[in-house]
């Protein structure tokens, strides 16, 4: 018999043919210096750019805490701008309250007079106050004799006869809520003032009634 050669250049190839060993995954690559400084800027630029938003909405934070004080919730308004207005498309001399102490502050006041362009438009103003005893008290003055402003309060009130105020005769009235309305009426023009505060308070308020006068 032969020798067996022992020598493995000899030997045969016995793996499968065209099949590779596997190869290793590839290891992950490490961010260059120059991408690490690059992510870094760009954060910081978003952090930059944030900046100044952020302190403006905390400036305005701020500022409406500032105004809304706990202990007193009331918001007043701007009134000089509405009856200038008013006074300006009104048909008639309008009437206002007038030199009202600082407890009487204003919450709200609106007119249609920006609705009135042409003569023979009438023209409501409507103001109400936070009186110096801490109820509601509403002005109203119009030439539109059906204005819901005025018919809604004395439609079902009850007359209680008149009484004397700032030089004007007022009509005193009960109202269905059981407040006192003054109603003063004057060549087609209406003035009313109602509300919860106590009669004394609606009564100076129908006393400092007069002519509106921008200065």
């Amino acid at each position: 018999m032969g020798e067996l050669c022992c020598d493995p250049r000899g030997m045969a190839d016995t793996a499968p043919q065209g099949q590779r060993p596997p190869e290793s995954d590839p290891a992950p690559a490490t961010p260059s210096s120059a991408q690490v400084r690059a992510q870094k800027f760009n954060a910081a630029n978003m952090v930059r750019s944030l900046l100044p938003l952020t302190v403006i909405i905390l400036v305005l934070v701020g500022l409406v805490t500032l105004r809304q004080n706990p202990a007193d919730p009331v918001r007043t308004v701007e009134t000089a701008s509405t009856l200038q207005l008013a006074a300006a498309r009104a048909g008639y001399e309008l009437l206002v309250p007038q030199d009202l102490s600082d407890r009487w502050r204003p919450t709200s006041i609106r007119t249609d007079a920006g609705d009135a362009v042409g003569d023979g438009d009438a023209v409501t103003l409507q103001i109400g106050w936070l009186s110096p005893g801490d109820e509601f008290a509403g002005y109203v003055v119009t030439d539109d004799s059906g204005a819901d402003a005025v018919t809604d309060v004395v439609q079902d009130a009850t007359a209680e006869g008149r009484t004397e105020l700032g030089g004007r005769t007022w009509e005193r009235f009960t109202t269905a809520r059981g407040e006192t309305a003054l109603r003063y009426e004057d060549a087609g023009v209406v003035a009313l003032v109602t509300g919860s505060a106590a009669d004394e308070e609606l009564e100076t308020l129908a006393a400092s009634v007069g002519p509106y006068s921008a200065g």
